[in-house]
Order: structure tokens, then C-alpha cells, then sequence
């Protein structure tokens, strides 16, 4: 099992990255919308969007938002926003129990 759910549902590694990164941005957007306890209204006042943009976040219907615009919705009410690429320090397992860095 992947770090990233949709690998493991069998999407290629690109298309994987590309919906894993627009899943966590709406769901930290998502996530800073219920602890500020704003209505979808406000939330839509807030980020400056229509209220059914921020009912698509909220009801995790993004296939349509890009990562660039739920960047942009992040930055708008000051969440940091880090995407990094590369090769990052990870372990995979090749035989039984071995372990080595990717």
C-alpha cells in the first residue's frame, strides 16, 4: 500500500499525483471551513467564489476545480501551501522485511 490512495486504485503516477494533490488542497480548504464554523455562505463570501464552488469542496465534487484555482482559494485566506517534487527520502519494501530508500 502507497502513501497515495490513488495508486493504489490503479490510476497511472501521474494522474495519481495530480488527484492526490487537488484531494488534500480540498480537504484542508474543507477542514478550515468547518473550524471556523463558516455556513457555505460565508465560506463563499470568504474565499470570494460562488457558494456552489465551495459546496463542491465541501462535498468533495473537484474533479472540475484545478489544483491551480484550489491553490489560489488556499492563499486567499492565508493557508500555507507547500507541494513539493522530486525524489523525497521514502522505504519500500523489496523482499521480505528488506528495506531500502527509494
Amino acid at each position: 500500500m502507497s502513501r497515495n490512495p490513488f495508486l493504489d486504485l490503479g490510476f497511472s503516477p501521474e494522474e495519481a499525483a495530480a488527484l492526490h494533490i487537488r484531494s488534500q488542497l480540498a480537504a484542508t480548504l474543507e477542514h478550515y471551513i468547518t473550524r471556523k464554523g463558516w455556513s457555505q455562505a460565508e465560506a463563499a463570501r470568504a474565499l470570494k467564489v460562488p457558494q456552489p464552488t465551495v459546496s463542491k469542496i465541501v462535498n468533495g465534487n473537484i474533479e472540475r476545480l484545478s489544483i491551480e484555482f484550489l491553490v489560489k482559494l488556499a492563499v486567499r485566506v492565508g493557508l500555507p501551501v507547500n507541494i513539493s517534487a522530486g525524489r523525497a527520502a521514502r522505504t519500500t519494501t523489496r523482499r521480505a522485511g528488506e528495506r531500502v530508500a527509494a
